[in-house]
């Protein structure tokens, strides 16, 4: 690593958004997993939104690509539409 003032920055301010990513990235794979683990319609439909926001967030910073997002909201609601009410 150099030794420049602007290089030390720019380690700095990726180990913050590496670590702010992580959290969030993982803050989404428990809610996927928890709507996943639910088996009543009614409660996964009023979680099915706000998961799936959580989603586009991670896609919008550039955490996983936006395909990705794409295929994991369509699984999800997929499997909230198959639910038994």
């Amino acid at each position: 690593m150099a030794n420049h003032a602007a290089t030390k920055k720019d380690v700095r301010q990726s180990a913050k958004r590496n670590e702010r990513n992580r959290y969030y990235g993982k803050t989404t794979r428990n809610a996927i997993r928890d709507i996943r683990a639910i088996d009543s319609q009614k409660t996964a439909s009023d979680k099915l939104p706000e998961v799936s926001s959580m989603i586009d967030k991670l896609a919008k910073r550039g955490t996983i690509h936006k395909n990705k997002a794409s295929n994991l909201k369509r699984k999800l609601a997929l499997r909230v539409n198959s639910l038994k009410k």
